[in-house]
């Protein structure tokens, strides 16, 4: 039972890892040089796709990490303290919102790095 089991969650995971690695030559298709020229472009394409992607995922696991941490201390600390339920909801908020600027910093980079991709001179000249 439990081979089945790992059996099927292998051949899920291999196919959502073949599915996201593939996705990327497809979104490149449009930059595949005609004729015998370089396949450069197609790789530095699909390299600032995969850096945005990783770039925003990381952030949001991040972000997702720091709010969870500041409302479990900030539902702990009330629990133990309801008089001051204010104060600590203000600082909590504000905690999250500074946790919630990385999600968004995370989200820049990756829109710079598939728009406004500063290496792109550099690289495809």
């Amino acid at each position: 039972m439990l081979h089945k089991f790992c059996k099927r969650i292998l051949t899920v995971f291999s196919s959502m890892v073949v599915l996201l690695l593939s996705s990327s030559l497809v979104f490149a298709a449009e930059t595949i040089p005609a004729g015998g020229e370089s396949y450069t472009k197609v790789i530095f394409a699909i390299g600032a796709m995969i850096a945005a992607g990783l770039a925003i995922g990381l952030g949001a696991i991040g972000a997702g990490a720091g709010i969870g941490n500041a409302a479990n201390g900030a539902c702990q600390a009330v629990g133990r303290n309801p008089g001051v339920q204010g104060k600590i909801m203000m600082t909590m908020l504000v905690g999250m919102a500074m946790a919630e600027s990385i999600a968004i910093y995370a989200l820049v980079v990756s829109l710079v790095l598939l728009y406004a991709n500063p290496y792109k001179s550099y690289f495809l000249g």
